[in-house]
């Protein structure tokens, strides 16, 4: 098949490119920078370099496609540090812009990469843009066939902690307790969209994509062996604390705004009912083996 991923090269478009690739699928990625193009073609795909927000150039490039792969681009939309942006009417935009070029190829199967807390667009934060793409997308034809693809919390959230982790020896966050709450390797994501992409598509489908259920008291033990500090904790912090944190850094107020209010839904528990209404197989890439890779990240940047 004819395949075209949005989202360049990053944690996911890699391996799901190799792996695409590998399949004998004829792959098209997408990057806004020229720089990609010769990793890209190294994988064994074709690259298009342009803009995802550009409408034009989009339709050019989902032009005969089978499958389109469509992702929520933060840096198409703006920095999350720039305190001009409006991320909702740009989320907006660029759904428009993926539904306009899906009409005008006659694209009839799509898969976007959603996340958990799309399932509704209150008290989740900034996961509510998410729930925007996909109502925008919900309007589409009836006979085109989209895939939401709905991974919850990413391993590799956790190398945002490392600064923290050398200056206060620990994980500083505003959730996190004994309890497992469910996490997702980027390899299971893309492992999963790749199986998706070889499914029949029939209508709307939501499929949750996890890897293992796991407390942050255990990630903080399990990383702390893995780095040599064997008494590195996971340290939960007020909202108000965090929220000073990352504004005094020059963060977007709605976007700062938004993440403590996802990241109190985790903590609460509403962040996870629908996914426990939906509860999906977990897939292979259990967290002992990112804790490898998270220490090997961490050991260069010292």
């Amino acid at each position: 098949m004819k395949i075209i991923l949005t989202g360049s090269l990053g944690n996911i478009g890699k391996p799901l490119t190799r792996q695409l690739v590998h399949d004998g699928h004829s792959v098209t990625v997408i990057s806004s920078h020229d720089e990609r193009r010769r990793a890209i073609e190294a994988l064994g795909a074709k690259a298009a370099i342009g803009m995802v927000t550009d409408v034009e150039f989009l339709t050019r490039i989902f032009r005969g496609a089978d499958v389109v792969y469509l992702m929520g681009i933060w840096e198409a939309i703006g920095s999350l540090f720039d305190a001009n942006v409006d991320f909702e009417a740009g989320f907006n935009r660029l759904a428009n812009t993926y539904k306009q070029a899906i009409l005008e190829t006659g694209i009839k199967k799509v898969i976007y990469l959603s996340t958990i807390g799309a399932h509704t667009n209150k008290g989740n934060g900034v996961l509510a843009y998410h729930h925007l793409v996909e109502q925008v997308l919900h309007t589409l034809p009836v006979m085109i066939s989209i895939k939401f693809m709905r991974p919850v919390g990413f391993y590799t959230n956790l190398y945002r902690s490392i600064p923290t982790i050398r200056s206060q020896n620990a994980i500083v966050q505003n959730f996190g307790s004994d309890t497992p709450e469910p996490w997702v390797s980027p390899l299971d994501i893309a492992h999963t969209i790749a199986d998706e992409i070889d499914k029949p598509f029939d209508g709307r489908t939501v499929r949750y994509i996890t890897s293992e259920e796991i407390s942050a008291t255990e990630i903080a033990k399990q990383l702390g062996e893995a780095i040599g500090k064997s008494d590195l904790k996971w340290m939960v912090i007020p909202d108000e604390t965090l929220l000073y944190g990352m504004l005094s850094l020059g963060m977007n107020k709605t976007i700062a705004s938004g993440f403590i209010e996802m990241q109190a839904a985790q903590r609460n528990g509403s962040l996870y009912e629908d996914y426990y209404r939906n509860k999906p197989l977990p897939g292979k890439v259990k967290f002992a083996e990112f804790a490898k890779d998270f220490a090997l990240v961490y050991s260069q940047q010292d």
